[in-house]
């Protein structure tokens, strides 16, 4: 595989492969590691806690232990994180480099620092590029991942067109070390003298902050945002402010942009080669992560086996509606939190609270603006009658405790981004060693089933799992999403479910896939 980028979603891309025993070359056109910039960060919902645990990002991170809303000084609203639930925050040149140390070390991908493609071509089997910005090279793979930005060359030299908005918000954007009094929430506050602005926690008594502009405000010059910092803190404490230290600053300004297609053969496109988001706290990075949750165990399974029309196709389909979605709710929203005129603003005047809403769900990671994608549309997603109502097909699971047949006991989401998992609800399962599962029940039958799918497949018990009934069978995607629900019992509903996964996955292979 090729991967065009070196960025947050270019890296993760190769390591995810790795992890899939596929090996990359990642085409590094960077200059250099990324500056460190405390004002540039980026949010990972619990979905994608596990980029967090990277070796070095722990004393990076900031585990938020609630979100609050004030207005005018008073609690509006206020919302705590359980363990396991809570949004990370976290400076994006610090993902970045745990990345970049994370990808020096795996033998299965190979980086080019300095190239850039400069053209591409597909011939059967493989993709060939071209890159002119050292010493001209051709390089030759089984499909092609355009990672590389907003700019992205991969995508014009497809001929894919971009549409969207530009400066669709913009922010002044400070990060601060002071001792504000929130013990690690994160938070908005409203109608105080500094307007509107989100606090969001770093480690390190380290917080950013960010205002709103006006449309057609100008330049924020250096003596405008000391001012910004100083009236918003002196409305928070009577009298002076506590002393701090401001760390950094600058504008981020958001655009929307969504790719007209996000497949081309054997290209891709990714992250923010295929979509630009990030007002009302929408979050970029996480959106590229999440495309690489979804790609990155399709492209395996078509690496390993065969083409996989079926799986490859079904990364448009799901990502590009999620994040249309997503931008979607976020035309709707900013009339109604910005006072714009239009029918919307007028019908919801005077709902301050549902304007409040609007305004953290994106920061949470909550509602259309936050809350991880679901594919209930998705061709690879089976309804069922017997779905627990806490998760449906196409959803997120949650992480519940899980056995594998060798006896290992560990939580469901540790034992994503590998093979497809079929999760059996058996109540009373840990009383039992698993070697006396073996061959008891449904469980040969199961992995008879398991053996009979077209992808890797691993088998995992679990004593419960939310409004689930016994002996109901999950079938959980490498990315973390339930393709089905299926009465473990029912042999013909199994054959169906195989079936059905046969012919979405579509093997049919006629040459062998090149390296």
């Amino acid at each position: 595989m090729i991967i065009a980028g070196a960025g947050p979603t270019g890296l993760a891309l190769a390591l995810a492969l790795a992890g899939h025993r596929v090996p990359t070359i990642v085409l590094d056109g960077a200059d250099g590691p990324p500056p460190q910039r405390l004002a540039r960060t980026c949010v990972l919902f619990p979905d994608l806690a596990h980029w967090a645990r990277l070796p070095g990002l722990a004393r990076e991170t900031a585990a938020w232990s609630g979100w609050y809303a004030r207005q005018r000084g008073r609690v509006a609203a206020h919302r705590p994180f359980a363990d396991g639930e809570a949004p990370l925050h976290l400076p994006q040149h610090a993902l970045e480099g745990a990345l970049r140390a994370a990808v020096a070390g795996q033998e299965l991908i190979r980086v080019l620092p300095g190239t850039r493609v400069t053209d591409l071509e597909q011939h059967g089997t493989e993709v060939v590029v071209r890159s002119t910005e050292l010493t001209e090279q051709t390089l030759r793979g089984s499909y092609l991942v355009g990672c590389d930005g907003a700019r992205s060359t991969v995508r014009k030299l497809l001929g894919i067109s971009f549409p969207g908005r530009t400066g669709v918000e913009r922010y002044a954007v400070a990060t601060l070390r002071a001792a504000f009094p929130w013990q690690g929430e994160g938070g908005l506050h409203r109608g105080g003298p500094g307007g509107e602005v989100t606090v969001r926690p770093l480690p390190g008594d380290r917080w950013r902050l960010d205002w709103p502009l006006p449309d057609g405000d100008g330049l924020v010059t250096p003596d405008a945002m000391l001012e910004r910092v100083h009236t918003t803190l002196g409305g928070w404490y009577e009298g002076e402010p506590p002393p701090y230290e401001l760390l950094d600053a600058g504008v981020q300004v958001c655009h929307q942009r969504l790719a007209l297609r996000w497949r081309a053969g054997r290209v891709f496109l990714a992250g923010d080669a295929a979509h630009l988001l990030g007002a009302l706290g929408t979050q970029q990075v996480a959106e590229g992560l999440r495309d690489v949750e979804n790609l990155s165990w399709k492209l395996a399974a078509a690496w390993h086996h065969a083409p996989a029309e079926g799986l490859l196709d079904s990364y448009e389909n799901e990502r590009r509606a999620a994040v249309a979605d997503r931008l979607r709710a976020v035309d709707q929203a900013l009339p109604l939190v910005r006072g714009r005129r239009g029918w919307l603003a007028r019908l919801v005047r005077g709902r301050s609270r549902g304007r409040l809403r609007l305004l953290t769900d994106g920061h949470a990671g909550e509602g259309a603006l936050g809350a991880p994608a679901r594919y209930p549309d998705s061709p690879l997603t089976i309804p069922s009658r017997r779905a627990p109502s806490a998760t449906p097909p196409g959803a997120t699971v949650l992480d519940v405790p899980v056995t594998a047949l060798d006896g290992t006991r560990t939580r469901l989401r540790h034992c994503l981004g590998g093979p497809l998992l079929l999760v059996l609800t058996a109540p009373g399962a840990r009383v039992w060693e698993a070697k006396h599962w073996l061959s008891a029940g449904l469980m040969p039958r199961l992995a008879e089933a398991a053996r009979a799918l077209p992808l890797p497949t691993e088998l995992l018990v679990t004593e419960a799992y939310p409004d689930a009934a016994a002996h109901t069978l999950l079938v959980v995607r490498p990315d973390g999403h339930l393709a089905a629900v299926l009465p473990g019992a029912d042999r013909e509903e199994l054959r169906s479910f195989i079936a059905r996964w046969h012919a979405e996955a579509d093997t049919r292979s006629e040459e062998p896939t090149p390296p």
